[in-house]
């Protein structure tokens, strides 16, 4: 059987398994110029939360009595198509399920892992997140070496990637993350020059003494009263760069209140920019290369928190906006085998 996650009514506030049901199904089979997709890992992002509200996004919503949307990564099992060959490992949008059906290559399809990269990094540094963080803090934050980068979501699977990519430009770069062990990462790991805790700080008043001239660039990750902190920071010609707002939980319905601190994008005569990854497929190529050429040099190291079981995918949801996760939220839904890499 295959087991799918249906989603059966869209949720009002926070994401929960009563917006869901767990369903068996058979197993699909493919036809002409399909292949027969064995989900192995599931990827899990803020913007999800965001495909389930009837209302407009940069994709559709997710209709109701579908399976959940979301990017993954697995092994072909049968196929019908020269594309697809039994055994190649692929990723793309397969949704909350064991098996998919994978019918084109493409920006929304099933695609074939290259040889030599590990098919769940396809989910992080080489997917969207990694995409997200390279054209969001190259494009729009546009660093200089000298300059000081403030990274909301610091501990997260972007951010993370954002402000080493700023680091390896010779800026200095201080994150913002919840929890002690979070920080310790960041700083430790990643490599930040500074981290502070929300959760136990003063974030304004931190952000003063550790940038004293002001933020150059603010990639943010959260909004509410930590875009208000990084606002009320910011240095003459600054950038932020809009890359999330985890904080509103992307909720339905009327919006929080915009930001206090607005005005300072006047007075800076700063620059406050949102995009999308998608914008810039002609440019993934650049973006790939460049994302591996720090990474095999050092520059970039990227955390997974991988769980285990197709049961717990609306938890896990939910989750990244409780601060559960370090780095990129995984899910092994597949079986152990010589072939699965781990």
């Amino acid at each position: 059987m295959n087991r799918q996650w249906i989603l059966v009514r869209r949720p009002e506030g926070m994401v929960d398994e009563t917006s869901f049901e767990l369903r068996n199904s058979p197993v699909p089979e493919p036809g002409p110029g399909e292949a027969l997709v064995r989900v192995v890992w599931l990827a899990f992002d803020p913007t999800q939360r965001g495909w389930l509200n009837d209302g407009p996004n940069y994709l559709d919503p997710v209709p109701l009595g579908a399976v959940m949307r979301a990017g993954g990564a697995g092994q072909v099992v049968r196929s019908r198509t020269a594309e697809y060959v039994v055994g190649d490992w692929v990723c793309g949008m397969v949704g909350w399920q064991d098996y998919a059906i994978a019918s084109g290559q493409g920006l929304l399809g099933v695609n074939v892992v290259p040889p030599g990269i590990d098919p769940k990094a396809m989910l992080g540094i080489f997917g969207a997140t990694g995409l997200t963080a390279y054209f969001g803090m190259i494009d729009i934050g546009k660093p200089s070496a000298g300059d000081t980068v403030l990274v909301s979501g610091a501990a997260g699977a972007t951010g993370s990637i954002a402000g080493q990519i700023a680091k390896a430009l010779g800026c200095r770069v201080i994150g913002v993350a919840g929890g002690s062990a979070k920080c310790a990462w960041v700083t430790e790991v990643a490599r930040f020059d500074a981290c502070i805790d929300y959760k136990a700080e003063d974030v304004e008043a931190r952000l003063r003494e550790l940038a004293p001239e002001g933020v150059d660039v603010f990639f943010d990750n959260v909004g509410g009263a930590i875009l208000d902190a990084g606002l009320a920071t910011l240095a003459e010609r600054a950038r932020i760069v809009v890359c999330g707002a985890i904080s509103s939980g992307y909720e339905a319905g009327e919006p929080p209140p915009g930001p206090r601190n607005y005005l300072q994008l006047g007075l800076e005569r700063a620059r406050m920019e949102g995009f999308v990854f998608l914008d810039y497929l002609d440019r993934f190529p650049e973006a790939f290369g460049r994302l591996h050429e720090w990474m095999t040099q050092g520059d970039i190291v990227y955390a997974e928190d991988i769980q285990e079981g197709l049961e717990l995918a609306p938890a896990l949801l939910r989750g990244l906006f409780e601060g559960r996760n370090l780095g990129k939220q995984l899910l092994r839904i597949g079986p152990r085998s010589p072939h699965t890499q781990t």
